[in-house]
């Protein structure tokens, strides 16, 4: 019985992939062909298709690296064709890789209107259905020879991800470029027989349904003339039709398939060919839909579909026709998908308000799910997020990836850092790519892990990451998988539909609390620093931005610049695309990225400096601008004033070597090495340091993970490294009563680093600004703080709060959080006292704890992550010039934490005007609410928009004071759409606020 079966296996197989596949097209013609290459970017349309062309047949080589070359297929229809369907083949040289990692094409017509796209899966263009006979045919092929970084050796180094390094060697060779019978009963027999196959390998061995549709085959397949399999194919259909008509069992699994193709806004390819890929997709998609009656498409990324209104105006046409009848369906009411750990507050929560204005002003939808199938992992601030814009769902399948713990639901209500909770979804099907393959149904019926609880699940179905979509044979296998004996029921359905039925079956389902991390790509918190620094900066200079100028604007009627705000804001959003913050893109993206970064600082940089022009006026006294939401050098948060004196600093040599620093406030010592031995709280006589260690101390470890080069760091790592001890110099920087510092110089490897540290007056905390040539390869640099703490938990700050993650690995889950995630600061505490590590720019970190067996004292050494040198995607990521900025605060509380953090990423102003000064905008009367955004509303009112959270994690009371006359407020969703009033005191607003509870307020004047 077992040989019987396999035998039918086995020929099924080879009759499908020598037979029956290649007689769907079972006649065919030459094209005719001509070319054009681009001389260096791509060209508009018109200019394309008017080009002069060069004679070229299959066979031949063209397409330099990143080039585009425009190629005209002509011919004509053999007039014996009429009555038939015919389509044109051009194969532009694909190979097995998926679409989206090659060459690509978009077909137009000579007027220029789009067709649909080209790639290994949609190789065919409908020519004629029925032809007459007759038909000239004439095509025009936009051509991108896009070359394959992510090969069958997916991490070798390779220049190919930078124009200029490329080469310009052709690529590819010209495969098929006919005009060809399309024998429609051959298509299907193709799918009855893949979906029946593919059915039966995942029956059991001894099913009966398994051996009937075996028996099913083995007819049909008798029913075949090999010799002539278009004459026999209906006969052969017939003898499945039984099989296939066979109804699932009712408890089966109910799979809502929705069209899909995730297309990364950048990665393998730059922001310009992301243009080009998405009007590909869009335009097949669009036709697919017109084609296939119970199709439904869906598509996230309102950068995308801005890009294509800006870019193919034609397709984006089409996209917004398919939108009204409520077939192309826009997902997730974000600017991109973004990165979810390293955005911060503001520009996580903008994600969304551009995003769902996006969808609102164009096409009149409001999303109420946040889609996000492939970001690294979700920060614990996302709940209250997502809620506060107006939705109330999420999808991803990322966390299917973890290495480590697989995660035990697939329904279940997420809870966020405040208590929010949002209902979501993992697609059991492990896949954003699902290709209706039987092995991917079949495992997500399997894989699905509340079972008896729940039967829905989603299985988002097209070629993705490089775009692509759904294809007619995924439409047509999920067809036959609607309803079929042994398999899970396929229906289409829009994404809100799914959540609808999912939620309403599943009324109390399961409650996960905190981040859900992403056991994998823990790397990306540290690749291409220059891109982190760039994203870090542009947050801050946007808040810096929209306050004085909204300052500006109210005091000084000074124009509010909403169009070029949006717009920046817009550009900083998509740099937070999952493959461009997280440093996993081609060097091509992040030398763009740096540059747009440049341009954004100078252009904010200039907003700013003409608002505090217009509010300091005319005059010759210092004034000094915080834009940090707290008071310092006897400034008040959003004011201009004068400076306190404060007591003086000294730095003395040290007995031994080295130098000892002091500001009355904190003393410390800097040994003969250039470490830190000794930081000492003055007040309460604790020392930061832990016995015997030294604080600042940089580390250099081997850096070869296992896959994924730029993605990924593997915990073994952390058993080879050096400590960077050997000395170059030491000396005094810095000696005055403000300020007194000390640099460090020292060479490793092929780089150098100088590190200056300083203590100025009146401060609590050591500032350290860290200067590295970095060229190392394939190497990680880090700067450890080992404290004199006992504690199992330490704070990082997320959006809009802060969590707290295990100092110990007593769980899989603890040990797999090697590496995490911050934002400004981290900090570590006992009861009474605690430190504060605040950062300027980087992200990713390490906490560890030991016993020191000579006191049986607690040493907890945290690890902040500089540098890192990998060689894939991008082989000469990071070489160069760096430079970082950190903070050490002893005796710091949380409180004190967030707001040296706020502190570091945003220093003062000073500009000379009328001595005097400028009011606050507004303020707020308690340190523990924290305003994290003040703007003029978008809507052009003149309103005002104050968004603030609480951020120590208590609850609070506090009062907001405007410095205007306030005629009305009300409380807000992020779209600053009123969702109830708030009570007014005259000028003033009572607030009480939840642990970290997010409030927008819109305030009259």
């Amino acid at each position: 019985m077992h040989d019987d079966r396999s035998l039918v296996e086995a020929r099924l197989k080879r009759v499908l992939e020598e037979r029956v596949r290649p007689a769907v097209y079972p006649e065919s013609v030459p094209l005719t062909a001509g070319i054009w290459t681009a001389p260096d970017e791509p060209v508009p349309v018109a200019e394309g298709i008017a080009a002069p062309r060069t004679p070229v047949a299959a066979g031949d080589r063209w397409g330099a690296p990143w080039g585009t070359s425009w190629l005209t297929v002509s011919g004509t229809v053999p007039a014996a064709w009429a009555g038939r369907t015919v389509e044109a083949l051009i194969d532009l040289g694909f190979d097995a890789n998926m679409p989206g990692f090659q060459c690509e094409g978009l077909v137009y017509r000579p007027d220029g209107t789009p067709v649909k796209g080209l790639n290994p899966r949609n190789q065919w263009v409908r020519i004629a259905d029925p032809a007459v006979g007759g038909e000239e045919v004439l095509l025009h092929v936009e051509a991108a020879s896009n070359p394959v970084i992510l090969d069958y050796h997916p991490f070798l180094p390779t220049e190919l991800g930078e124009k200029e390094t490329a080469g310009a060697e052709p690529q590819y060779r010209l495969a098929r470029l006919d005009l060809a019978v399309f024998d429609r009963t051959v298509h299907e027999l193709v799918l009855d027989l893949e979906v029946l196959g593919e059915l039966m390998a995942e029956l059991p061995v001894e099913g009966a349904r398994r051996w009937e549709i075996l028996r099913a085959v083995e007819r049909a397949l008798d029913a075949l003339d090999l010799q002539d399999v278009n004459s026999t194919a209906a006969a052969a259909r017939s003898e499945l039709e039984t099989v296939l008509a066979s109804p699932a069992e009712p408890t089966a699994h109910l799979l809502s398939a929705v069209g899909h193709a995730h297309i990364d806004s950048a990665w393998l390819w730059p922001l310009r060919e992301t243009v080009r890929k998405v009007a590909r997709t869009t335009a097949n998609m669009t036709a697919l839909l017109e084609d296939e009656p119970e199709f439904v498409y869906t598509m996230s990324q309102a950068q995308q579909y801005a890009w294509i209104k800006e870019h193919r105006p034609e397709v984006y046409a089409r996209v917004k026709k398919a939108v009204a009848e409520g077939r192309f369906v826009p997902a997730g009411g974000m600017w991109v998908e973004s990165d979810t750990n390293m955005p911060g507050s503001e520009a996580m929560a903008r994600q969304f308000v551009h995003g769902k204005r996006f969808f609102l002003d164009e096409f009149g939808i409001e999303n109420e799910e946040a889609w996000l199938p492939d970001t690294f992992g979700f920060a614990a601030g996302l709940p209250q997020i997502i809620k506060a814009a107006g939705s109330k769902w999420l999808l991803t399948q990322k966390i299917s990836w973890s290495q480590v713990n697989t995660f035990p639901h697939h329904t279940f209500l997420w809870e966020g850092l405040d208590g929010t909770r949002i209902f979501t979804h993992f697609p059991p099907v492990d896949t954003y790519n699902c290709s209706m393959l039987g092995r991917e149904i079949a495992h997500a019926a399997r894989n699905f892990k509340d079972k008896g609880r729940a039967r829905h699940s989603i299985a988002p179905t097209g070629w993705g990451d490089g775009g692509g979509g759904t294809t007619r044979e995924m439409v047509g296998k999920a067809a036959r998988l609607r309803d079929l004996e042994g398999s899970p029921k396929v229906r289409w359905e829009r994404p809100a539909e799914f959540f609808a039925k999912a939620e309403a079956e599943y009324p109390a389902p399961p409650v996960w609390v905190g981040e859900l991390y992403l056991e994998l790509h823990r790397a990306t918190l540290t690749s291409q620093a220059r891109t982190k620094q760039g994203n870090r900066r542009s947050e801050h200079l946007l808040r810096e931005a929209e306050l004085w100028a909204a300052t500006a604007a109210v005091r000084a009627g000074l124009p509010y610049p909403y169009q070029e705000l949006d717009r920046i804001w817009k550009t900083v959003l998509l740099h937070q695309f999952h493959d461009i913050l997280p440093g996993s893109s081609i060097a091509w993206v992040h030398r763009e990225a740096e540059a747009t970064y440049a341009a954004v600082a100078a252009e904010l940089t200039g907003i700013i400096d003409g608002a505090l022009a217009a509010l300091a006026g005319e005059g010759t006294a210092e004034l000094v601008f915080n834009a940090a939401p707290h008071g310092r050098s006897g400034v008040a948060a959003g004011a201009g004033g004068m400076a306190a004196a404060v007591p003086g600093c000294s730095v003395a040599e040290r007995a031994g070597g080295g130098f000892r620093l002091a500001n009355g406030l904190l003393t410390v010592e800097v040994d003969g090495r250039g470490l830190v031995v000794s930081v000492l709280d003055e007040a309460t006589g604790r020392e930061a340091v832990a016995p015997g260690a030294a604080a600042n101390l940089l580390q250099l470890h081997p850096d070869f993970p296992n896959m994924w080069d730029a993605w990924d760091v593997d915990q073994f790592y952390r058993n080879t490294g050096t400590d960077l001890t050997m000395l170059d110099s030491l000396e005094v920087a810095a000696d005055s009563p403000g300020l007194v510092s000390v640099r460090v110089s020292r060479s490793f490897g092929s780089s150098t680093v100088v590190q200056t540290l300083t203590l100025a007056a009146g401060a609590r905390r050591l500032d350290l600004d860290t200067e590295v040539d970095w060229h190392e390869t394939e190497k990680f640099l880090k700067a450890a703080f080992p404290l004199d703490l006992h504690t199992e938990r330490y704070a990082a700050e997320t959006q809009f709060g802060h969590l707290y993650r295990p100092t110990h690995t007593n769980t899989s889950w603890e040990a797999a959080k090697f590496e995490a995630c911050n934002h400004r600061f981290l900090h570590l505490g006992e009861p009474d006292w605690g430190v504060a590590l605040v950062t300027a720019s980087t992200y990713g970190h390490d906490v560890t704890r030991t016993v020191r067996p000579e006191d049986h004292g607690t040493t907890t050494t945290v690890r902040v992550s500089l540098l890192r040198a990998p060689r894939f995607p991008d082989p000469h990521t990071d070489q160069g010039p760096h430079r970082f900025q950190h903070a050490l605060a002893p005796g710091a509380t949380v409180g004190d934490a967030v707001r040296e953090g706020y502190r570091i990423n945003l220093p003062e102003r000073r500009v000379t005007g009328a001595a005097a000064g400028v009011a606050p905008l507004v303020t707020v009367d308690q340190e523990s609410v924290v305003l994290s955004a003040v703007k003029l509303a978008d809507d052009g009112s003149g309103d005002v928009v104050v968004r603030l959270y609480e951020a120590h994690g208590t609850r609070a009371t506090a009062r907001l004071t405007t410095g205007f006359p306030l005629a009305g407020v009300q409380r807000c969703d992020l779209l600053e759409r009123p969702t109830g009033d708030a009570a007014a005191d005259g000028d003033a607003v009572e607030l009480r606020l939840r642990p970290f509870e997010l409030v927008t307020l819109r305030l009259a004047r």
